[in-house]
């Protein structure tokens, strides 16, 4: 346990607003971005960390890892960590001289210090380098105009299908051949990084993709399938059911921390839009009250996969990631000030990961634990994360619903 309290037992105040939750949050934030300033290498790559921060061996590193860190440390430069600037620019020199495949173009998914290994081109990791792109603008990067234009380029001419509004998935390195798989994960992480592409550039063409995309999801998609989102598709965008690939990235059915991570970002991109009269917030609401109700489990954690339909559990273990979801969704929706039933489940929430997963002594969290919240290495080896555990910690910090780096930067300061 921590030495901070959570916050108030007072119902009638949200955590949200609460000085000692907003205190345990920063703190738990700058406890991430110290473990993770450890994960830097003397030749300017990124160590995987055990869970004491000591290094773990591993050959190579993935696009996502690097992107997702230039991302995360463009927001601890907002939240004013001393060693942002540092990490920022490993991940930029990262992304640029070890990712970046001068030879066919594009990024590739492995890399090590002596440049891209051959591999597949994935539009999950090519939407990250957009983040990554978007935030080191934000943060003011000299290289990420560069970077900016040179991902835009790839995303236009070979992810991106505009005749559908949607982005397909995987290619050869030299694109010579592309899959027929189609998925939600790349799309959902795309709409992500469209919405802090839109805020970094102002260049509306990032908004109106997001919004196709969500309408795709959440108008057609979720609403035929009792607001669970189903991963896999073929070419033609006709459900997969019995795809099931990359236990980790790709498992098979429904994950119902992909409807919370959704739910949030049709919440920001609706406040983005003006917040239209659209139903977006109804959406957002069914999509995450469905995924809390399917997944959350009775002794605590949420389950990481259900079979189609979303009545059986497929996958019963026990990840970070979705309860940081749940927190950042239940954040956006205690904003638009509905009701008491999403304080009570964002302080649920909160509970339930300082007691498993927070890890107060070394810092960040532990990605996966047991029946006993104990935790365990069955997927995850050590600390591999920091992207999900700091977001939780500081979009609940900003005012708004959308990630404006300088509103990260008043609401830790609100927190001292």
């Amino acid at each position: 346990m921590t030495d901070l309290p959570l916050g108030t037992t007072d119902n009638s105040v949200s955590w949200l607003r609460d000085r000692a939750h907003r205190a345990w949050l920063a703190a738990d934030a700058e406890r991430q971005l110290a473990l993770f300033d450890q994960s830097l290498r003397a030749d300017g790559g990124f160590d995987a960390l055990d869970t004491d921060g000591s290094p773990l061996p591993r050959n190579g590193q993935e696009l996502h890892t690097t992107a997702r860190l230039v991302h995360s440390y463009a927001l601890g430069q907002a939240f004013g960590h001393d060693e942002a600037d540092r990490m920022i620019d490993a991940g930029m020199s990262a992304l640029r001289t070890w990712h970046r495949d001068d030879a066919h173009g594009g990024y590739v998914w492995w890399a090590d210090a002596e440049g891209p290994r051959d591999g597949p081109k994935l539009a999950y990791g090519h939407v990250f380098v957009l983040l990554a792109a978007s935030s080191a603008k934000a943060a003011d990067h000299p290289d990420a105009d560069a970077l900016l234009a040179d991902i835009a380029e790839v995303l236009d001419t070979r992810f991106w299908d505009d005749a559908r509004g949607l982005l397909c998935e995987e290619y050869s390195r030299d694109w010579s051949s592309l899959s027929d798989y189609r998925g939600m994960n790349a799309n959902m992480h795309g709409v992500e990084a469209m919405l802090a592409a839109h805020i970094a550039t102002g260049e509306r063409c990032w908004l109106d993709r997001a919004g196709r995309i969500l309408s795709f999801f959440t108008e057609e998609i979720a609403p035929d399938h009792d607001w669970r989102l189903p991963e896999h598709y073929d070419a033609d965008w006709q459900v997969d059911p019995d795809y099931s690939g990359d236990p980790m990235f790709r498992p098979a059915g429904t994950t119902p921390g992909h409807s919370l991570e959704l739910g949030r970002l049709i919440l920001e991109h609706w406040d983005l839009e003006g917040r239209p009269d659209n139903g977006a917030p109804d959406r957002a609401r069914k999509l995450i009250e469905t995924a809390l109700w399917d997944g959350w489990r009775t002794d605590g954690g949420m389950v990481y996969t259900l079979h189609l339909g979303g009545n059986d559990v497929a996958i019963a273990d026990r990840y970070w990631w979705p309860v940081t979801e749940g927190i950042g969704a239940l954040a956006a929706l205690i904003k638009l000030g509905d009701g008491t039933t999403d304080e009570l489940w964002y302080r649920r929430l909160w509970r339930f990961a300082e007691s498993c997963f927070v890890d107060p002594v070394h810092g960040g969290w532990h990605p996966e634990i047991d029946a006993t919240c104990q935790p365990v290495a069955h997927q995850f080896a050590g600390k591999p994360d920091i992207y999900h555990a700091l977001q939780a910690t500081l979009f609940p910090l900003t005012t708004g619903l959308s990630r404006h780096h300088q509103e990260i930067g008043r609401g830790a300061a609100a927190a001292e």
